[in-house]
């Protein structure tokens, strides 16, 4: 079971929709109970991962693990493969996507009421997309995945949304399609010249053989992949000022598209950065002024959500924006290019996941008893609903970044990496956790304190058990990583390592363009020689060269002989 223990967990899903299509239409209850059960079976199928993964999180033999195909062994002509393997920072977003997808199935139970099987099958046929992009190690074969992503959700938006659900999925297929045209033509640039350097010379789209050549590209053609993957994942995140789709897709989504849409499908673009854009354009990222824009634009994205979120009447659209200032802090961290941020920004993804799922859900739960979001239509609900209004305060303090809860654990860490880096950039992004604070307690002040106002908000009944199993693994989850988050950050630790070190190596480095196999025992290198190779040198020997022979050569021979002489 271990050696194909990731198609097991990718395909469970599909199998799920394969299976639903030999329901019968009318029979709702069946099409409910059979899509939850792959929901949950595909969450305690990868649940064996835990302990599998946990034994070998310290083996540095391998970047990836568990690996499964090889490459160019699924279409040899043009050198793709199903090539599928992990490493311990997909290894925590595919245990992401196992859980919030059963929540979300299951959170749906009764919201969805037309076209239930279609929606069904659909949402099962996201959730395998979504596992292929963690899993993928060849770049054809990501490339599928990431587009198969792409329809389910266009579908989950256009059909069972809200009033303008057109204009919000045409609207988000067509940036999210615009980033994806940008990326495949880098991808192909990567697999062209991967083969014009080469030795011998072969057509292949293995990631891990393009993390060989792509770093040889010369930096005036890198500058270019680089913007056209950054484009595609900016748009994916997103990153301002790529995020105005975000909004409408949020607000029309039913309640369990918005939670798989901000919980897991985000992470596609912060984890492209992570897998791509870092170790295939080493030179570029570690650029001074590359690396100010990206940082520039996560600070802007980090006020502006958070400055934009206290001014929304629309609880869904306030969390929406709140993801554009949360997923700025991400970026942050994943561009400060020190380990420390790196890691907070891993993990703070999978936080946002937790704690801004549990909101959409929150949300949902609302609109489903009154069937309006608006503000100004609640206020006193916790008179009326004591233990939606609980778990609600839990998860917006979650949210907001509270002491011993997970939402401090990751942004703590990611200030503290911006600040090794530049204190400036921890500065500017301060302000970001005490504006989450502001519009959450303020939100929460307004619909939950106080006095019945409106009558009908009277007789609103309080969670029933289906809807407070969704919520119990998620504030699990959120006290875990905030009282004891050691073993996320030791899963972290060798990756996270691995690439910032080969960000710097590669960066350093001197390395000839025309020798294609030049890069392979950089990485190999200890991490302890970086700082004597690149730093003494460039101290020392300048100031030798100063010291002794400038004055003989200059002052003794060419300026005191003529003068004799005349």
């Amino acid at each position: 079971m271990q050696s194909h223990i990731l198609s097991i967990i990718l395909f469970t899903p599909l199998v799920g929709a394969l299976v639903l299509l030999f329901v019968p239409k009318e029979n709702k209850n069946a099409i409910r109970w059979i899509a939850n059960l792959f929901a949950l079976g595909g969450f305690l199928i990868s649940l064996p991962l835990v302990p599998m993964f946990w034994a070998q999180r310290f083996d540095a033999g391998h970047q990836f693990k568990f690996l499964e195909g090889s490459a160019n062994n699924w279409i040899p002509s043009i050198g793709a493969g199903y090539n599928l393997g992990i490493d311990g920072i997909s290894f925590l977003l595919i245990m992401l996507t196992t859980l919030l997808g059963w929540i979300s199935i299951l959170s749906s139970w009764t919201a969805i009421e037309i076209r239930v099987k279609e929606y069904y099958v659909w949402f099962l046929v996201l959730q395998t997309g979504m596992l292929g992009v963690f899993m993928a190690l060849d770049f054809f074969l990501f490339f599928v995945f990431w587009e198969a992503m792409l329809v389910p959700m266009y579908l989950l938006i256009g059909i069972w949304g809200g009033p303008r659900k057109l204009y919000a999925a045409i609207k988000f297929f067509l940036y999210t399609l615009l980033g994806s045209v940008l990326m495949l033509l880098g991808i192909l640039f990567l697999y062209f010249h991967h083969h014009a350097v080469s030795n011998p010379q072969v057509f292949t789209f293995s990631i891990p053989e393009l993390y060989k050549t792509a770093p040889l590209i010369p930096f005036h053609i890198a500058i270019w992949l680089f913007v056209a993957f950054f484009i595609g994942f900016a748009i994916k995140v997103p990153m301002f000022p790529f995020h105005t789709w975000l909004p409408d897709a949020h607000v029309e989504a039913p309640t369990a598209g918005s939670v798989i849409l901000a919980g897991v499908l985000l992470k596609m673009g912060t984890y492209g950065f992570v897998r791509f854009s870092l170790p295939f354009f080493p030179s570029v990222v570690s650029h001074p002024r590359v690396q100010s824009w990206v940082i520039g634009l996560s600070l802007v994205g980090i006020i502006y959500g958070a400055l934009v979120s206290l001014m929304q009447k629309d609880m869904k659209k306030l969390v929406a924006y709140s993801s554009v200032s949360h997923l700025g802090f991400c970026t942050l961290g994943i561009f400060v290019l020190v380990p420390l941020g790196l890691a907070g920004s891993v993990l703070q993804q999978v936080n946002h996941g937790i704690s801004t799922g549990a909101l959409f859900l929150i949300v949902g739960i609302l609109y489903e008893r009154r069937h309006t979001r608006e503000i100004a239509e609640y206020g006193g609900i916790s008179n009326v609903m004591p233990i939606y209004a609980t778990i609600t305060m839990i998860m917006f303090l979650s949210s907001m970044g509270l002491p011993l809860l997970n939402g401090w654990i990751g942004e703590s860490t990611i200030l503290m990496g911006a600040f090794t880096a530049n204190w400036k950039w921890a500065a500017w992004a301060v302000p970001g956790m005490v504006l989450a604070a502001a519009y959450l307690l303020w939100l929460y002040q307004r619909v939950f304190f106080g006095t019945v106002t409106n009558p009908k908000n009277e007789k609103l009944h309080d969670l029933t058990p289906r809807e407070i199993l969704t919520f119990v693994p998620l504030i699990i989850m959120a006290f875990w990583i905030g009282l004891y988050p050691k073993p996320f950050f030791q899963i972290l630790e060798q990756p996270v390592n691995q690439i910032v070190q080969t960000i710097h190596d590669k960066a350093n480095a001197n390395v000839p363009v025309s020798a294609p196999v030049a890069p392979a025992p950089v990485p190999q290198a200890p991490a302890a020689a970086i700082k004597p190779k690149v730093i003494k040198p460039k101290v020392v020997k300048p100031e030798s060269v100063r010291s002794e022979p400038v004055k003989p050569e200059v002052v003794a021979p060419n300026v005191v002989k003529p003068k004799a002489s005349n």
